[in-house]
């Protein structure tokens, strides 16, 4: 292999353009295509900024031509040569204007066949891209994805910084906590039998900095949850994290609106208009089925259980009667889309969220083509239909069951409708702000009251009486950002009373000894003086994800995990050595 020997890089490949023509430049990269027509050898030349076009011609120099010819895919060179109009010009590139001889060419590296194309369309299976990520890490789609990736970094560091918050970093040895997902346990070699765990956030840290006067606190920062994975989830993700003192609900909420603002105008040179709307919980889940609607697009959740509740068709109204409810969603103008098969396979998909089944109706021209028809007679269908708005040419699709089953079917089921017709907009960006959360959801595995988001939310002011009482109805100072279906961002008004916070364990089954056990160390800095807080955090994987308009966080993470925890490229987890676990004082058994 040659040496640089003083050959310095004057540009990027991808940032030539017609201005540079006459000037003597140096190119380094990798050969993306090499094609020989005799007298000439043209080679795509490639590095993070884009391809130019590099000519060797055995009139400009031999030696470089020779040298050219023998050139294979991927392999590292610096070229010198001068810049010239193309004659040819490429219009799908933007060094597609020029080209450049060249005079000189130094071979850095050579390559093997790469066992993956290096190009965006490879159709590679990702469990392989993952494998040789370094490889696939070298296509201009993700390098744009983590070119964003840090971009929006950049901006939110900016952005905080000008409105006073600073940047503190936390530990990620942490104590074992209950609540949430499963921790990463972290055994301690020091501390015989104790394990540190991997923070699923920073939540108490950044409490515990307003305590300490901080006042306005933010870090990009690594979080760590051991849970089942999805497109949208990895075991070690990014939060954005926020906390502020001396505020409220509105104020966390106009700071952050204005920072989302600035992100999608400084990097799609979107315009966001602010205010975000608002929605309460209840309205996002009796309308769209979800704490997280997706409002690009209707299909809008209506309730026809007292329309049904004394009808002949059973499955309705002995729901209703055992305190189930009939809701349905009104696919407008789409009902020639869907065949027979098509609505067997939505209720095969509706199935997987607990429902029993899918009942449906078209609207046509000559009336109500349905299985379910039948036992409706007259009076009843046109209730129905005039609760569903319908008109000729909808689809009307029902689940019947306990609200929850019902809500996760059909919140679901909207979305996979409007993805299945391709009605969705990528380049569409409609945010809401999801307020007025439960304090409290039941956990049926557990058989009790667990915290929605977690036991340091504040409840609402007036509904702090009902914490022992009427836990079903507390509402809690919480609220989510949602962006395309997808939550962004999580947070909350925080309790900072000591009193409340102890009320607050005891309704989640602690004991006093319990509380102090785990959380002691809060509980004490709260006799201290502790300011009225609350904060935020995004998914930082997530929303990159939809600013480059990917389906799943894996596109915008340069080294991630697969869907079961594991990376093909380093082949982590590994079996740990034998001398390692001593010093730990482990023994494993693997016995079934």
């Amino acid at each position: 292999m040659e040496k640089l020997n003083g050959l310095k890089r004057t540009h990027y490949c991808g940032d030539l353009r017609e201005a540079n023509i006459g000037e003597e430049v140096v190119l380094m990269g990798w050969v993306q295509k090499k094609r020989n027509l005799g007298g000439l050898v043209f080679v795509d030349l490639r590095d993070i900024k884009g391809i130019c076009q590099i000519v060797f011609d055995t009139e400009v120099s031999k030696e470089a031509f020779e040298k050219a010819e023998k050139l294979g895919s991927e392999y590292v060179i610096a070229i010198k040569g001068k810049v010239f109009e193309r004659q040819s010009k490429n219009p799908n590139i933007p060094t597609g204007n020029i080209e450049v001889f060249a005079n000189q060419i130094k071979v850095l590296n050579k390559s093997e066949t790469p066992p993956i194309y290096i190009k965006d369309d490879d159709e590679v299976s990702e469990n392989l891209r993952l494998k040789y990520r370094y490889l696939d890490l070298r296509k201009p789609s993700m390098q744009k994805n983590l070119i964003l990736r840090h971009k929006v970094s950049n901006i939110v560091r900016n952005y905080l910084s000008e409105n006073n918050f600073l940047e503190i970093e936390t530990p990620f040895l942490t104590k074992p906590t209950p609540e949430g997902a499963r921790d990463y346990l972290v055994p301690s070699r020091v501390n015989e039998g104790k394990f540190y765990a991997l923070p699923q956030s920073p939540q108490l840290f950044k409490q515990l900095l307003m305590v300490s006067g901080m006042d306005r606190y933010f870090q990009i920062v690594k979080c760590f949850r051991d849970e089942d994975l999805r497109a949208d989830r990895q075991p070690e993700f990014t939060q954005i994290d926020c906390e502020m003192s001396f505020v409220e609900i509105d104020d966390v909420i106009d700071i952050m609106e204005k920072m989302l603002q600035r992100i999608f105008k400084e990097t799609l040179n979107v315009d966001i208009s602010l205010p975000f709307p608002r929605m309460p919980y209840k309205e996002a889940m009796e309308r769209y089925g979800s704490d997280k609607p997706d409002i690009r697009f209707g299909f809008e959740l209506k309730n026809i259980s007292e329309i049904v509740k004394e009808c002949d068709f059973k499955v309705f109204s002995s729901t209703v009667e055992n305190g189930g409810s009939v809701r349905g969603i009104n696919v407008k103008g789409y009902a020639d889309k869907f065949t027979r098969k098509n609505i067997t396979s939505l209720e095969e998909y509706v199935k997987t969220y607990g429902a029993k089944g899918l009942a449906w109706m078209k609207v046509t021209n000559e009336g109500v083509t349905s299985p379910i028809a039948k036992f409706f007679g007259e009076e009843k269908l046109n209730q129905i239909l005039d609760r569903m708005d319908a008109k000729e040419g909808d689809l009307l699709l029902f689940v019947a069951d306990k609200d929850k089953v019902v809500f996760d079917s059909l919140g679901n089921l909207r979305n996979e409708v409007a993805k299945r017709l391709e009605i969705l907009d990528k380049n569409e960006f409609k945010l809401l702000w999801v307020t007025e959360f439960p304090l409290f959801e039941y956990d049926e595995e557990e058989d009790r009251y667990v915290a929605m988001h977690h036991p340091f939310t504040s409840p609402m002011d007036e509904d702090i009486e009902k914490l022992d009482s009427d836990k079903e109805n507390v509402r809690a100072k919480a609220y989510d950002i949602v962006l395309n279906g997808f939550e962004i961002g999580g947070g909350s008004i925080r309790i900072y009373n000591e009193e409340i916070q102890k009320k607050m364990f005891k309704a989640l089954g602690f004991s006093e000894e319990e509380a102090y056990d785990k959380f002691g160390f809060l509980l004490d800095a709260f006799k201290y003086g502790t300011p009225p807080h609350g904060g935020i955090a995004f998914g930082f994987d997530r929303l990159i994800m939809l600013l480059a308009g990917e389906d799943n966080i894996r596109q915008v993470i340069a080294f991630p995990k697969t869907q079961n925890a594991s990376c093909p490229m380093t082949n982590a987890p590994a079996i740990a050595d034998e001398k390692q676990l001593e010093e730990l004082n482990i023994k494993l058994d693997l016995s079934e």
